[in-house]
This record gives structure tokens, C-alpha cells and sequence, in this order.
């Protein structure tokens, strides 16, 4: 029998996620609130297996496949009979925590509940359920089909077991995984990326260099593939900016504390490359 995975939330995130699981051999239904939302995600998973298939790296009949496998729907309790849900939706604590509320009460008993969540401590969305031990964090990064990484948090009461089904899952399609085991706030790859951006922001602010120059030095000093300032707006400004304070609001580290500046953009609607606007115009 075919494992099932339930993804919540079709967004760039999810849809990836859905992808590669789909093309591991899933049986994958993706939900989200709207059937425009659906259509959405679907219609980029197409775009990237038809880009896929013009480059060789699948054949047309291995996308035609792995398409079928991935089924959409509004309705949550679609997640009842999955081995697996992966959550990931926007980075609001109350959202998630309702979603996994609703979740426990659906799902079979021996099943993983898992977010994507890239900043806010597993413990606190675990504990909307009734089972923490089967909730974990799998962290992957976008574009999903094409970066390797998967980080695997730890709450403060998942078990082994599970950890070990999310490392399998993770694994099985592809990614290569690191473990957080203590629950902090960010974990491992937000807390640094947030701590550098934060800075290359305070560094642009204040006039010390250009954005460029900031780039360019992390690039070429330290080796970097792209740059802080270029990676906020690829990522999002938004996003960043909240990661950054879901940090701070944690830990109370000053050096995740986002400047004005970064504020003011993501009030202008000057959010990085989706918007055309960032730290650089596009």
C-alpha cells in the first residue's frame, strides 16, 4: 500500500513539499482555503516537472505519474488517514496552533504531525495537541525541489520514534537532514540567517556600505553564494523581519533585533523580489 502524506497549505512551501513527495512514490493530498489557492499550487508543481522533464531530469511519463499521486481539497479531515501531515502554513503561532489542534482530533494514532515552521518553537505548537511526542519540526527550504536541506527539530517531548519517521520521510525524498535537538526559538539556519541579515540591514541603515557592498563582501570574503541583503529579498523582507522578531520576542537577544529600517520597507510594501522592490529593485 502507498504511504500517505497530507500537506497543509499550497503555498510556495507546501506545494514543494507535495512535489518532491509525489515524485518519492507519496500519495500526496494537498489542502488549502480556496480552490484558487489549490489551482495555484498545482499548476507550479506542473511548471516545475515540465521543467524538469525539458532538461532530463524526469521523463514525461515519471511527471505524468507522480502528478496523478497528488490529490487537492478544502477540507482538513481529508488528513485522517495519513502516515504523515507536514503543516505549512504563514508563520502565526495561533494559526498553527489551530490547525494541529484540529489535526489531533483527526488523525489515526500512529501518525507524525509535522510543520514547516522555520522559527517558532515546536513545544509550542505540540502543545495544542494531545500527543507532543508525535509532533516534529521539518524545516525545508525553498525552492523545495531544488535545496537539499532538511532541518529536523526536536520539541521538548517528541520521541525517538517519531524523529526517526520524519528523518525517513525527509530522506526519502531527497533531502539531507541535520537535527536540532533543543528547542530554540529559530533553530539552527534561521537564528544565523537572521542574526546576518539583521546586521547587513543595521550596517545599510546607519551608511556604513551599500547593500552591494555588504553582498559583496559575504560573497567573496566568506564565500557565500549569495549575499544577506540579496537573501532577504529572495526570501522575503516580511518574512525575515517576522523570523527575526519571533526571536527576539523569544530570546530577547538584542542581535535579533530587526532595525526600522527593515520595518518601514515591509510597511511600503517593498518586500524583495515579489513585490519588484527590496534591498534592490527588480
Amino acid at each position: 500500500m502507498a504511504r500517505k502524506l497530507a500537506v497543509i497549505g499550497a503555498g510556495l512551501m507546501g506545494s514543494g513539499i507535495a512535489q518532491v513527495s509525489a515524485q518519492a512514490g507519496w500519495d500526496v493530498v494537498l489542502r488549502d482555503l480556496t480552490d484558487q489557492a489549490l489551482t495555484r499550487g498545482t499548476d507550479g508543481i506542473k511548471a516545475s516537472y515540465d521543467k524538469f522533464v525539458s532538461k532530463g531530469r524526469m521523463t514525461a511519463e515519471e511527471a505524468e505519474a507522480a502528478l496523478g499521486r497528488i490529490t487537492t481539497t478544502t477540507d482538513l479531515e481529508a488528513a485522517a488517514d495519513a502516515d504523515i501531515v507536514v503543516e505549512a502554513v504563514f508563520e502565526r503561532i495561533d494559526v498553527k496552533q489551530e490547525i494541529f489542534r484540529t489535526l489531533d482530533g483527526l488523525v489515526k494514532d500512529g501518525a507524525v504531525l509535522a510543520s514547516n515552521t522555520s522559527a517558532i518553537p515546536i513545544t509550542k505548537i505540540a502543545a495544542a495537541t494531545q500527543r507532543p511526542e508525535r509532533v516534529v519540526g521539518t524545516h525545508f527550504f525553498s525552492p523545495v525541489p531544488m535545496m537539499r536541506l532538511c532541518e529536523l527539530v526536536r520539541g521538548h517531548k517528541t520521541s525517538d520514534e517519531t524523529l526517526a519517521a520524519a528523518r525517513e520521510f525527509a530522506e526519502g525524498v531527497g533531502k539531507t537532514c541535520i537535527v536540532v535537538n533543543r528547542d530554540v526559538a529559530g533553530f539552527v539556519t534561521t537564528r544565523l540567517i537572521s542574526a546576518l541579515v539583521v546586521e547587513a540591514a543595521k550596517l545599510y541603515e546607519s551608511g556604513v556600505a551599500t547593500a552591494e557592498d555588504i553582498d559583496v563582501a559575504c560573497k567573496l570574503g566568506f564565500g557565500h553564494a549569495m549575499g544577506p541583503l540579496a537573501t532577504a529579498d529572495l526570501t522575503g523582507v516580511d518574512i525575515l523581519l517576522h523570523a527575526a522578531e519571533n526571536i527576539y520576542t523569544e530570546s530577547q537577544d538584542e542581535k535579533f533585533a530587526p532595525p526600522e529600517l527593515m520595518r518601514r520597507m515591509v510597511d511600503a510594501g517593498d518586500i524583495g523580489r515579489k513585490s519588484g522592490q527590496g534591498f534592490y529593485r527588480y
